[in-house]
């Protein structure tokens, strides 16, 4: 299971599931949308150079969602939709 969970972090996240994140998610995820490595990530968060706005809660690092998906060019908007940075309307599908 740790060959799938590997690969699995190497791809990144969809459109559809960066739009489905709680409010505030945890560095390791937020890197993995990001497609940088963990090392990268906290080595950056550490220094303050993390590419949005990183929360330090104790030992945790805390990203929100909404910072990452506006680097990311994604919006939330009410229902099923989002908005992309050039202006055009995409459609999450329900199946």
């Amino acid at each position: 299971m740790k060959a799938f969970e590997s690969s699995r972090e190497a791809r990144g996240l969809t459109g559809d599931e960066l739009l489905a994140l709680p409010a505030v998610i945890d560095l390791d995820t937020s890197n993995r949308a990001l497609m940088i490595g963990r090392s990268t990530g906290y080595g950056l968060a550490k220094q303050g150079e993390y590419p949005v706005k990183v929360l330090r809660l104790g030992n945790a690092y805390r990203v929100v969602t909404a910072d990452l998906l506006k680097l990311l060019g994604l919006e939330r908007h009410q229902g099923d939709t989002y908005q992309t940075d050039g202006g055009s309307e995409c459609h999450s599908l329900a199946a």
